[in-house]
């Protein structure tokens, strides 16, 4: 009874503050909420070996109240649910703490740290030390006053490195206000990846890009009882959004029996656009082991941001860079735009040309032992025209 009448008083102060703040919302922003759940569940690897265990976020937003638990149960993503905003919106983010169904001995707390962004207070910022944890059972509602745009991750702050690496992670970005203002007679509204003020960072279409890798044994030991080799994690099956290659092109992954054969990897890596399309990669590196550099094949690409920030020096000079490779470590984001190149004939008979976006990191190109996989996505180009506008 106490449980549910928390509850109910968080929704309240929630609903409470959402009406307080809408009157002083900016014209190009709003009121935004998300509830997730934080538990165990299973995902599906490239390789079809048995399904990997995993600790994972799934998003329950306007689940009945009663029907909660049950929704999130078994039900982890891999990645955790992307969350999109927009520059001055207030963002209300409820997490439930749903339990470990396989693993009923552990207690584990949760929580949500957005990865780079200045909190207002550190009691949103889901550091154990300085902020509030979430305990089975319990539910904490965040708020974050959107300030600052670019591309972000979040990931659950307790016990960091055990749930970072049992899956606790998910892409995040903040678009511009830029995008509804425009910036001026010669910048109007559109698809920016910051507030350029010269259009410098506009773009047709974007992809996130997480890039991981998951070491099985450690995973293995989390759901077996055994004790985590945290001196020995070393990722043996590299992925992006979840997935390794040929995975992470394909529409689906087969949803794991364990979890109900309901999907958990909902967030593919296929990479489609048009010629002369500008695509925007948000691309961040969330792996507690490995840095890893990102090429493509036969493409270049302009660094315009870092870590959530423009590439703009004090006086305004643009630093933005073009290159064909780009190193990331841990807890590290780029923002990276292409032009897509014109299509030669003849086509692939489906018909586009195809790029590869892949790691130098050659070892990583697997998916545990099995070779021509892991962390790699294909960039397929259609003749101009051809594919409808993205919509996201």
């Amino acid at each position: 009874m106490r449980k549910t009448s928390n509850i109910r008083v968080q929704i309240g102060v929630m609903l409470l503050l959402a009406g307080t703040v809408l009157a002083g919302t900016e014209a190009w922003a709003a009121v935004k909420t998300m509830r997730l759940s934080g538990g165990d569940g299973f995902i599906t690897m490239a390789d079809r070996r048995e399904s990997l265990y995993i600790f994972g976020f799934s998003d329950i937003t306007g689940v009945p109240e009663d029907q909660v638990f049950e929704a999130g149960t078994l039900g982890a993503n891999s990645p955790a649910p992307t969350i999109i905003l927009d520059e001055g919106d207030e963002f209300y983010l409820q997490l439930t703490n749903v339990g470990m169904m396989m693993r009923p001995d552990l207690f584990d707390a949760h929580s949500v740290h957005w990865h780079g962004l200045p909190n207002s207070s550190p009691i949103f910022d889901g550091l154990p030390e300085s902020a509030i944890v979430i305990n089975m059972g319990a539910t904490l509602t965040y708020y974050y006053k959107v300030t600052d745009p670019g591309t972000y991750l979040y990931h659950c702050h307790v016990e960091a490195t055990e749930h970072m690496q049992m899956g606790m992670i998910g892409n995040l970005w903040v678009r511009p206000r830029q995008n509804v203002t425009g910036a001026g007679p010669l910048v109007p509204p559109g698809k920016y990846v910051y507030n350029d003020g010269d259009g410098s960072t506009a773009y047709d279409r974007e992809f996130p890009l997480q890039v991981d890798s998951f070491d099985s044994n450690f995973h293995d030991a989390s759901i077996t009882v055994q004790s985590l080799p945290f001196y020995e994690m070393k990722g043996n099956y590299p992925i992006i959004n979840g997935r390794g290659y040929p995975d992470t092109v394909a529409a689906s992954v087969p949803a794991p029996p364990e979890n109900g054969d309901r999907p958990s990897q909902l967030v593919g890596s296929l990479i489609e656009c048009n010629a002369g399309d500008k695509v925007l990669l948000r691309i961040s590196n969330v792996s507690v082991t490995e840095f890893y550099t990102l090429a493509t094949s036969g493409l270049s690409f302009t660094v315009v941001g870092k870590d959530a920030r423009l590439l703009r020096g004090p006086t305004g000079l643009n630093l933005a860079y073009a290159t064909n490779s780009l190193t990331l470590g841990g807890g590290e984001s780029a923002d990276v735009i292409f032009t897509a190149p014109a299509v030669q004939a003849p086509l692939n008979p489906a018909g586009y040309e195809t790029y590869v976006f892949y790691t130098t990191n050659l070892n990583h190109l697997s998916n545990n032992a099995e070779d021509f996989g892991g962390l790699m996505t294909e960039i397929r180009v259609y003749p101009a025209g051809t594919l409808p506008p993205q919509t996201f």
